[in-house]
């Protein structure tokens, strides 16, 4: 009997050591890695591409101006920032003998009319007396010898009335070729715009660019009410791109918003620059353009949207291991490695085609070294949605 008691004792305080050593191991033992996840949810996926460089807001018009005709700039008619019309004058040079030419051709021009005049009133008078004498030859008063005098006359008077036209349309042309060349000392705005730069001053000699030659404007002028954004594209990517694809725009200087675009051009050439990947210029469209004035030169970025879901399963891409595999985590907690079939995908996120349910948590954090499938995890407290 006494024994058994011993024995009983001794049951008794090894379970109860046991549990202490029990209860020390729990509360002493090491804590599951935190981990971050992602919900999967419904969303819409989009197959995009990028530029591979900044791009550059373009006006659609742009005008370096310069007089085609060599000269001293005497006026200019508008500043930086102006807006101007179309055909508005700019700029003149110096032209006070090209207007004294004018002048000389305006006024040669009334005294070869006056001539006209005087010369086919002559004619006409010489024609009615050459009728005269005819008719008196007929009646046998005079000789027919001044008929032809008479006829004579007429022809030469007619000549030189014929000829004082001829001075006119001579002096009209004239005052064409003055006006062409004053025509040529001002400046006129070939578009409606805003004046961006001017570069010469009163009294400086502006000089035309010779063929081949650039030289700097006078006057800078843009549209700013057509824009556009040229961006190169990686030559890789180049033949996924088509016209009238949508797009998305993105400027530096206003990086919280981005504005919807529609390709309108893509280059027929690759460029080749050194030490640079080979691209495709494309231009892409403003569908609608910003409350803030947009100005040319801004660096912008084009995302071309080649293909689109609606409302499919989707995860974020960053969860995506080789092969389409992602580590889902179960109901005990434990990370396990699922094989994925994949649609559509992005930087952000990818379609799923099956592997997944909504609802689904797969890992998204993979920087430390002993997660692996099989362990038990603890998950954030914040879970990253699939937004």
């Amino acid at each position: 009997m006494q024994q058994s008691k011993k024995t009983f004792r001794f049951i008794i305080y090894g379970g109860f050591i046991v549990l202490i050593l029990a209860a020390v191991w729990y509360f002493s033992r090491p804590e599951p890695p935190e981990v971050e996840l992602a919900v999967v949810t419904y969303g819409n996926v989009e197959s995009t591409v990028v530029n591979t460089r900044a791009g550059t807001v373009k006006a659609c018009q742009r005008a370096r101006l310069a007089p085609a005709l060599g000269g001293q700039i005497a006026h200019i008619l508008v500043d930086e920032g102006d807006n101007v019309e179309q055909d508005q004058v700019l700029l003149e040079l110096w032209n006070a003998d090209l207007i004294a030419q004018r002048e000389l051709a305006e006024r040669q021009l009334s005294m070869a009319q006056e001539r006209r005049r005087e010369a086919c009133i002559i004619a006409e008078n010489a024609w009615r007396e050459s009728q005269r004498t005819q008719q008196l030859v007929d009646k046998g008063f005079i000789s027919p010898q001044a008929a032809e005098d008479a006829d004579a006359n007429a022809r030469a008077r007619q000549a030189s009335c014929d000829a004082a036209i001829s001075d006119i349309k001579r002096a009209k042309a004239q005052i064409r070729v003055t006006l062409a060349g004053l025509e040529r000392t001002v400046l006129k705005a070939p578009f409606a715009g805003v004046v961006a730069q001017v570069t010469g001053e009163i009294g400086e000699y502006a000089t035309p660019s010779p063929p081949g030659i650039p030289m700097p404007p006078v006057i800078d002028l843009i549209d700013t009410s057509c824009l556009y954004v040229m961006a190169p594209m990686d030559e890789i990517d180049a033949p996924k791109i088509r016209i009238g694809q949508p797009a998305r725009i993105t400027l530096d200087a206003m990086p919280e918003i981005s504005f919807p675009g529609r390709v309108r051009r893509i280059a027929p050439y690759v460029t080749e620059v050194e030490k640079q990947a080979r691209t495709v210029d494309i231009e892409v469209d403003f569908s609608e353009l910003p409350d803030n004035p947009l100005l040319a030169g801004y660096s912008a970025d084009v995302e071309v949207i080649l293909d689109s879901r609606e409302h499919v399963l989707r995860i974020p891409t960053q969860a995506l291991r080789q092969n389409n595999k992602v580590w889902l985590l179960s109901q005990d907690n434990t990370l396990i490695e699922r094989q994925l079939e994949t649609g559509l995908a992005n930087w952000s996120f990818t379609e799923i085609i099956s592997g997944l349910d909504d609802g689904d948590r797969v890992l998204i954090s993979f920087d430390l070294e002993e997660i692996k499938p099989g362990i038990v995890v603890r998950p954030k407290a914040s879970e990253t949605p699939v937004s």
